[in-house]
């Protein structure tokens, strides 16, 4: 039946949505109250009861009732008044008018049911059921398009989702490589190449047993597989920008070519995470800062506020006070204070206390000469040979020494103090040899083996093994410099400790036990020439040293000369090189940790509330009701230790603390240690070798982040990262979200 598009039908106000959505579809006018459009459906209302009118002599009213048997009916609240629907929307245009299609509608009760009048009479009109028919045509093709659009948005969530999984598989390829420096690409990554390199080889892999992955590979368009190296260093820091988020924050640095750190705190936790590898042209203070302060914006790191601590090593053009990198920086960030690396701290009062003692130099260059004596060729098989027969387990090697590796001399005097019985014994068989510059370097070193050296052996042993632990901890990435505090003093307090007799007379029992397992004589039998002092100086009165450098050969010259002055300058080392400790700012660390003894001394916290410019009003309040508090949860589970979790606890009581909390936040986040730093220069040497030595410095440092924050880059949420990765992408040949 054909239909023709209705214009201008008087009263009506819904002729544009009805000509938009279907053109060859009328309407009617009628109240607000009933249907405006054919798409809307009958207006029935059905109500407990409906308005009653005295009809016929009695009062009548409209029945709900009435829609099951006639469902074109309308029902309008206002007007007390019955409408076709039918009629009114589907009707031809040249269709007469009715009761039913008026403005009023129908409203006569008593005869709405009679056969010959009333509904009944309506229902069997032309006009009606040209309109009826009209209306049944309309909804079978409204239920064909609405399944056609049903099918077709099933299949395009099916498409999407299809997409998702095959974009997250890309990724997880990624980030199994990266992590586990893997090389990605290869030179050829042609379809038909033998060697396409990792990345390709592990999806063609997983598309052997994959139907979803290998369908996507044969099918789609060869621009839309999304395994170009473009979309792969797309995808490399989306990952990689994921693992990065902060609030308060410190920056580290240290150099390889140049690498940079973040220590944040960010959702109740401290993260030291890598940033990224960064060229540096130029060396000096301001090129540098100029570099530094760059990268910072380039990641949308708040640093005018935000930035409380830098960290470097001890390099004048670092730690300038006034014309240093750190120097520059605070100077456009006033709360970035510098603190020096605590793990080079200790590092240098170990190399300082060795160089100012010339026994223990002594004794450290004979380690390094031991050292490069066994690790010859022809001595090392031997040295191995007589360890397996001495002792049980897996043969040791001796330790090669540096200013540089902080552990070298802890590690080189264990290995020679475990195995100082088989080194003594292979060098009096090299010793015997034939062979005479082996026979003449083997006697020279065994002569140096004496009661001295084994002295300093047993003593280095031990104040390495105290500093060693403390060098680890100083490397961790969770310590906060209020920890820092603790360790020093506690190192400091054990040197102390050791310098008393029964500490000396106990190392000086262990000495002369390994001597004895040694077979190292203990007892001087050579006699020794006086010394005589120089004709020069006699009648005079001599008040300091004369050079004159006596090589200790019992116990009290030993205990004089060489342990009281190592512990001497190690305890002076510490408190030298330490000394920042004592500043403010670290006085107020430590009055926000738990165990401290000035924990929460209002004058102590105050101390680093100024500096960091905190409203000191507030805080005193804050200082005064959380007292109250720690008193309430104190033999609580939930009652802080420490400074981390002081600043946990805070957490949930943000709101209410807020100068307190901000203030923990900053403490946990300063800069212990530039260690992460160092270590980060081993996994660029593992990324970025010589046959990958063209990969550009993007990608090298988004590799680097997944690569270095292993552990957080395998938790990524890949649902969140399709979404992260549809937004930056703006080309999308697959359809992502």
């Amino acid at each position: 039946m054909r239909r023709e598009k209705r214009d201008g039908m008087q009263g009506s106000d819904s002729g544009n949505t009805e000509s938009e959505t279907s053109p060859n579809i009328s309407s009617r006018a009628g109240p607000h109250d009933i249907s405006k459009s054919w798409c809307e459906g009958p207006a029935q209302p059905k109500l407990q009861s409906f308005p009653k009118t005295f009809q016929g002599g009695a009062r009548r009213s409209f029945h709900s009732d009435w829609y099951k048997s006639h469902p074109w009916l309308e029902y309008s609240q206002l007007n007390n008044s019955a409408y076709c629907f039918a009629c009114r929307h589907f009707s031809l245009p040249d269709a007469p008018r009715t009761v039913f299609t008026s403005l009023e509608g129908y409203q006569n009760w008593k005869k709405a049911k009679m056969k010959d009048s009333g509904f009944c009479s309506h229902a069997r009109s032309e006009s009606h059921v040209n309109a009826m028919f009209a209306w049944t045509e309309n909804k079978k093709t409204m239920d064909k398009n609405a399944s056609l659009f049903a099918i077709m948005d099933e299949e395009n969530k099916k498409q999407v989702t299809e997409n998702q999984y095959y974009i997250k598989t890309l990724a997880e390829i990624l980030v199994l490589t990266a992590t586990e420096n893997v090389a990605q690409r290869s030179h050829r990554e042609t379809s038909d190449s033998e060697k396409k390199g990792i990345f390709l080889s592990m999806l063609d892999l997983l598309s052997n047993h994959n139907p979803v992955i290998k369908k996507r590979l044969e099918q789609q368009a060869k621009n839309a597989e999304y395994t170009s190296k473009t979309i792969q260093n797309e995808i490399l820091e989306c990952l990689a920008g994921m693992v990065k988020k902060s609030e308060q924050f410190s920056v580290i640095v240290d150099e390889t070519r140049d690498v940079q750190k973040k220590r944040s705190y960010y959702s109740g936790v401290v993260h030291e995470s890598f940033l990224e590898f960064e060229v540096a042209e130029q060396m000096d203070a301001a090129a540098l800062s100029d570099k530094i302060i760059n990268f910072l914006e380039k990641h949308g790191l708040e640093y005018k506020d935000n930035l409380v601590g830098q960290g470097y090593d001890g390099a004048a053009v670092m730690r300038g006070a006034h014309a240093g990198v750190q120097a520059k920086i605070k100077g456009v960030a006033k709360h970035a204070f510098y603190v020096h690396c605590s793990a080079h701290c200790l590092n240098l009062v170990i190399v300082d206390s060795v160089k100012s003692v010339a026994d223990a130099g002594n004794f450290f260059s004979l380690l390094e000469r031991m050292y490069t004596f066994i690790s010859g060729s022809y001595v090392h098989n031997r040295w191995l040979e007589v360890q397996r027969e001495m002792f049980d387990g897996a043969p040791r090697e001796l330790q090669q020494l540096s200013d540089t590796r902080w552990a070298c001399r802890h590690i080189a005097c264990r290995n020679v103090m475990d195995r100082l019985p088989a080194i003594v014994q292979v060098l009096e068989e090299i010793a015997s040899e034939k062979h005479p510059q082996r026979a003449v370097e083997a006697r020279g070193i065994l002569a140096q083996i004496d009661l001295n050296f084994a002295g300093c052996l047993v003593l280095f042993r031990k104040v390495l093994s105290d500093s060693k632990y403390l060098s680890d901890l100083l490397q961790s990435k969770t310590v906060d410099y209020s920890k820092v505090v603790e360790l020093v003093e506690s190192l400091k307090e054990t040197l102390i400790q050791y310098r008393s007799h029964d500490s000396f007379e106990e190392m000086w029992s262990e000495t002369l036990e390994l001597c004895t397992r040694s077979s190292i004589e203990t007892t001087q039998h050579k006699p020794k020439r006086p010394r005589v002092t120089s004709k020069v100086l006699q009648g005079s009165v001599v008040a300091s040293t004369l050079g004159q450098h006596e090589v200790p050969d019992n116990k009290h010259t030993f205990c004089v000369s060489v342990y009281y002055p190592v512990l001497d300058n190690m305890i002076g080392e510490i408190g030298r090189r330490f000394s920042n400790t004592s500043c403010n700012i670290m006085q107020g660390v430590q009055a926000l940790n738990p165990s401290s003894q000035t924990f929460l001394r209002e004058e102590t916290v105050l101390l680093l509330a100024e500096a960091y410019d905190s409203n000191t009003e507030d805080l005193k309040h804050e200082l005064h009701q959380i007292r109250r508090v720690l008193q309430r949860k104190k033999g609580q589970k939930e009652s802080p230790t420490t400074l981390m979790e002081m600043t946990q606890f805070l957490d949930p009581y943000q709101d209410v603390f807020h100068e307190l909390f901000r203030l923990c936040k900053i403490a946990v986040v300063l800069p212990v240690s530039s260690a992460s730093c160092e270590r980060s220069f081993s996994t660029l040497r593992l990324i970025k070798t010589y046959l990958r030595s063209a990969m550009t410095e993007k990608r090298l440092s988004s590799w680097a982040v997944l690569s270095i924050e292993a552990k957080r880059a395998k938790s990524l949420d890949l649902d969140e990262f399709v979404k992260c990765f549809a937004e930056q992408h703006g080309n999308r040949r697959i359809q992502l979200l």
